[in-house]
């Protein structure tokens, strides 16, 4: 499959899963987190696919490996808010669960991507 957009990217595609992830789970946290800890987490979510979609826009290889490297960074940020969510019992165990398994796909994808992008040029 010849990848023409950055919808056509798996990472993307997977990041954008745990977007939709994020926003349902964040749904229901307490009021009092509305601009803070919920905020934080989805603008987080949505700055991994952002930076995604960025980068395979840009050519040369240092502006691609920055916005990935960006990306990189939002995804490790998202990983630890979840784990202080499970912490606070913002989440269930299962929820985290799920939520850390798909951070570890992205990731996996991100780095194959960072890889690709760094032999390509």
């Amino acid at each position: 499959m010849k990848i023409e957009s950055f919808t056509d990217l798996e990472v993307w595609r997977q990041g954008h899963k745990l977007a939709l992830l994020v926003y349902k789970l964040t749904k229901d946290f307490p009021s009092e987190e509305r601009y803070s800890l919920t905020d934080q987490m989805r603008r987080c979510s949505l700055s991994i696919t952002s930076n995604i979609a960025e980068g395979f826009s840009r050519q040369g290889k240092k502006e691609k490996m920055q916005f990935y490297f960006m990306a990189k960074g939002s995804l490790t940020e998202l990983q630890n808010q979840l784990l202080f969510s499970r912490d606070i019992k913002y989440i269930t165990n299962k929820l985290f669960q799920d939520a850390a398994q798909q951070t570890i796909s992205v990731h996996k994808l991100l780095n194959g991507l960072l890889k690709s992008a760094q032999a390509k040029y």
